[in-house]
């Protein structure tokens, strides 16, 4: 499997991992600068010469996955019979300087409704490293031609129409993911509430909407649904930047991205 098929699949499954590249080479040495090597957690794919070089490396990577939040290193090695070395003796000759870059596990987002606010959102969050899901009972507000906007993301987009249950796509989202519920339906809205609730494995629940609306949600969720203050207490609403008070859908969405974004931060 090359390199790059690697970092995909770790993205793929959710999984942090570290990239490592032979980044400078002098005299003899195992492979030549450019070389990489991907390291998860249990698995590695390509190599960057074997011996201690290696497997010194691969130790450090799997320091780095374990760590909060790592940072690049770039370590170097003599590779001659008078260094001491925690996995046996390299005497090629030369030395070699390997870059080790942190994999994280990108992160999610869900918004529900794909309306005017939605798709600005999305426009905004599409310019990020995320993993970008939008979801829709509405048919038309996730044609091609609308989300022609997205085609440059950088972000990877995957588009959800539930025409029925679209609260049924909260359980297959991944692990952390920051749900902003948004539908152009209360009672939509109302249902995906309850259900975000009632998922553990969730990030951050946000509702747009007014006091009002957000006053009636939260006795519903309390005398119907029979969630106590603390759980109900995960949605926040109102979203976005309370010193941002226009309402084009434009700005709306700048607000909510950037709230989420501090979001991230505090993470």
């Amino acid at each position: 499997m090359t390199w790059f098929a690697a970092v995909a699949r770790l993205r793929a499954r959710r999984e942090a991992g570290v990239l490592v590249t032979v980044a400078t080479v002098r005299g003899h040495a195992p492979r030549n600068a450019g070389a990489k090597l991907v390291v998860g957690r249990t698995e590695t794919w390509g190599s960057i010469g074997g011996g201690n070089v290696e497997a010194v490396t691969i130790d450090r990577a799997r320091e780095m996955i374990a760590a909060a939040a790592p940072e690049p290193e770039l370590i170097d090695f003599a590779l001659n019979d008078k260094v001491s070395n925690r996995h046996g003796v390299q005497c090629c000759g030369g030395t070699v300087s390997v870059l080790l870059e942190p994999l994280p596990v990108v992160r999610a987002v869900a918004i529900f409704g794909g309306g005017h606010v939605g798709l600005e959102l999305a426009r905004i969050l599409a310019r990020h490293d995320l993993d970008l899901h939008l979801i829709d009972s509405r048919a038309d507000t996730l044609t091609a031609q609308r989300l022609a906007v997205l085609d440059d993301a950088v972000a990877r987009v995957r588009v959800h129409h539930t025409p029925l249950l679209p609260e049924e796509v909260l359980e297959a989202l991944p692990p952390g993911t920051h749900v902003l519920i948004m539908t152009h339906d209360h009672a939509e809205d109302a249902a995906l509430c309850d259900a975000a609730l009632r998922t553990g494995h969730l990030g951050s629940i946000g509702l747009i909407g007014s006091a009002a609306k957000w006053s009636r949600f939260r006795k519903r969720l309390a005398t119907e649904g029979g969630h106590d203050d603390a759980v109900i207490d995960r949605i926040k609403t109102p979203i976005g930047l309370p010193d941002i008070a226009g309402k084009e859908p434009a700005t709306i969405a700048v607000s909510v991205a950037a709230d989420l974004l501090r979001t991230f931060e505090a993470a």
